[in-house]
Order: structure tokens, then C-alpha cells, then sequence
């Protein structure tokens, strides 16, 4: 089973699959890691997404790092955890949802914005630090924060990233990205989503 970090090495590319049904949940996660996507997340203000979880962690678990995103409670990361989900992102900070995703040994993302969230979030357990929305935090200020951040730190950017914007974030030291509607969004075609999601690798390929 592939481990967030072996996923983040293979392709920092995270699918945000807000909207998604769970009939359309292997099929959307199919075209996703047939086009190397290695992480995939379902909001929780989608119709049903403990069941599209579980769907695709039984199909998919060993190929890639499945969970939620918009996790705000701690019973909703126990509600994960039980579904398969491996990881936990949240649109903010709480401490709770950090202790209860770290206790059940899950991977906690939590989205932050300025230094003290990101070192307190950190001192948590954070597996990686959101920066979300990331039209708030452009990359001259991801760059100031990679310099006091410890060096192992993750960083990914969520919010309005396209193939254009992605080089510059990562000249600035982001180590990830999450794609929402850029890449899914209800009633797209599959093969316009795996052409999105090849669009999004080979730009990455591009700017290493």
C-alpha cells in the first residue's frame, strides 16, 4: 500500500472531487490513476462521501492515498477512518480534528494561512500544510514562510491553481497542489478529466 509520502514523490498532484456521486466514483478514480494521480480526496459536503470513499479505497487503496476534504469534526475523521479513508483535509485549523486524525494514524492536512498556524499545526502532527485559499497566499509569501518553516516541512497550495500558475509556487518551495474545479468538477466527462488531469502531470514534468 502506497504511503503519502511515496505518493507525493510519484506525482504532487491531489484531486479534489467536489460533487462527486458515489456511482461515479470509480470511474472518475479509475480515469484519476490512470493518468497517475496518486492522491485523491472527496470533500464531505458531497453527496454521500463516506460511500464514495469506501468504493474507491476498496478498488483503489493500494495504488493511492484516499480520503476527505472540508473535515471540520473529529467525529467526521473517525467517520473516515472507518470508510478507508487515509487522509484527512480540512479547510482550517483545529486542534481536535488534528488529534483525533493522529490518533487514528492518519494523515492530517490542515489548511493554514499565516506562520503561527503553520508551526502550531506542525507541532500537532500536520502531514502537510494547506495553504488555502491560495489566492490569499501567493508564492512570494510561500517563499518567505519555506524559510522559517523546518526545511521537511509539506506544503501544498489549494485554490485556483491552473498548469500555468504552478511554476511559480513551486519555485517557491510548494511541495504540492491540490486541483478542484480546474480538474473535476459534476457532469464532466471522463475523458475531459483524464485530458485535464494528463494536462496537470505533464505541465508538473515540464517545469522539473
Amino acid at each position: 500500500m502506497i504511503d503519502l509520502t511515496a505518493a507525493l514523490a510519484e506525482n504532487p498532484l491531489i484531486a479534489i472531487l467536489r460533487g462527486l456521486e458515489p456511482e461515479n466514483a470509480l470511474p472518475v478514480a479509475g480515469e484519476l490513476i490512470e493518468a497517475a494521480f496518486r492522491i485523491v480526496e472527496v470533500p464531505l459536503n458531497s453527496p454521500d462521501p463516506l460511500e464514495s470513499i469506501a468504493r474507491i479505497a476498496k478498488h483503489y487503496g493500494a495504488q493511492a492515498v484516499l480520503g476527505a476534504g472540508t473535515v471540520l469534526t473529529a467525529e467526521q475523521v473517525d467517520a473516515v477512518a472507518d470508510a478507508g479513508g487515509r487522509i484527512i483535509v480540512s479547510p482550517n485549523m483545529n486542534p481536535d480534528v488534528g488529534r483525533a486524525a493522529v490518533a487514528r494514524g492518519l494523515y492530517w492536512c490542515p489548511g493554514v494561512v499565516t506562520p503561527s498556524e503553520a508551526f502550531a499545526a506542525l507541532d500537532l502532527g500536520a502531514s502537510v500544510l494547506k495553504f488555502f485559499p491560495a489566492e490569499m497566499v501567493p508564492p512570494t509569501a510561500i517563499a518567505a514562510m519555506r524559510a522559517i518553516l523546518p526545511q521537511e516541512a509539506v506544503i501544498a497550495a489549494v485554490g485556483g491553481i491552473t498548469p500555468e500558475t504552478m511554476a511559480a509556487y513551486q519555485a517557491a518551495g510548494t511541495n504540492g497542489f491540490g486541483l478542484g474545479s480546474a480538474l473535476y468538477k459534476p457532469g464532466r466527462a471522463l475523458d475531459d478529466i483524464g485530458a485535464r488531469a494528463r494536462a496537470f502531470t505533464q505541465a508538473l514534468k515540464d517545469q522539473r
